[in-house]
């Protein structure tokens, strides 16, 4: 069985097929699904698949892409609402140079927010990242200064320096379809270097499906083609590579019941 520790299930076309989503998840050895809130707007339709579902979990959190549209989020807010016994993770958030669809400072204060959300609940913080390597660790480094917290860096891209530094901070590794593009070859690179036990797979649902349904819609099911991918990539049996990521789900996500 494997799990996929990242998807926006109330997103693309998922909504309209939800059963079947659930169906073909199933089939494919898929157990569990973390189902994201990117918008504190749509929480209340996040935490309604998860209580739809018994093998769904949620989180609670704002994107930093959102950071305008849902600026001053505060931690009482956050901590208020993880408080429901499907709501197992704080985020997605981080920081996003690569679009600028919010000003930084607003990411920043967001980001922020989330931590001390994370460190007062012990809940695992889903971390968003990209074009902002420096930035975001030296936030993740000033914080842990403040309290220890959990956290999950999740479809990581960046470099092998990221990669080293999160894993010093106590976190885990989430990899999507990324690896599986033939234009991959420097995360390709850095996969194999991450301990197994830090090691988590997810699909970014509907977004990034992995080869060979690549620029199809992606879905949890998919998720399985991560796995096998990184099993060769790692010169590993498939088997030991599901049992280790979906150990490390929840290992890591605490608040989770295994089926």
């Amino acid at each position: 069985m494997i799990v996929d520790s990242h998807c926006h299930l109330n997103y693309g076309t998922m909504m309209e097929d939800m059963d079947g989503v659930m169906a073909r998840a199933e089939e494919a050895g898929v157990e569990t699904m973390l189902a994201i809130n990117a918008r504190l707007s749509e929480y209340d339709d996040v935490l309604a698949l998860a209580e739809k579902f018994d093998n769904v979990f949620a989180t609670v959190g704002s994107h930093p892409h959102e950071a305008e549209k849902e600026p001053d989020v505060q931690a009482t807010e956050l901590i208020e609402k993880a408080q429901h016994k499907k709501i197992i993770g704080i985020g997605e958030s981080g920081l996003d140079f690569y679009y600028e669809y919010a000003p930084r400072d607003l990411q920043e204060a967001n980001f922020r927010a989330h931590i001390e959300a994370s460190r007062q609940t012990g809940l695992p913080l889903i971390v968003h990242a990209r074009d902002a390597d420096d930035e975001c660790i030296a936030i993740l480094r000033d914080e842990m200064e403040k309290g220890v917290y959990p956290a999950v860096i999740h479809c990581f891209t960046a470099t092998r320096a990221f990669a080293e530094a999160s894993l010093e901070l106590g976190f885990y590794i989430s990899i999507s379809g990324i690896v599986t593009f033939n234009s991959a070859k420097e995360l390709q690179e850095t996969a194999k270097i991450i301990p197994l036990d830090r090691l988590l797979i997810e699909t970014d649902a509907p977004y990034l499906s992995p080869v060979p349904k690549r620029g199809k819609p992606n879905e949890p099911s998919y998720v399985k083609y991560t796995a096998e991918f990184m099993s060769k990539l790692r010169e590993i049996p498939y088997e030991k590579l599901a049992k280790a990521t979906t150990d490390n789900f929840y290992n890591l996500f605490t608040k989770a019941t295994r089926p």
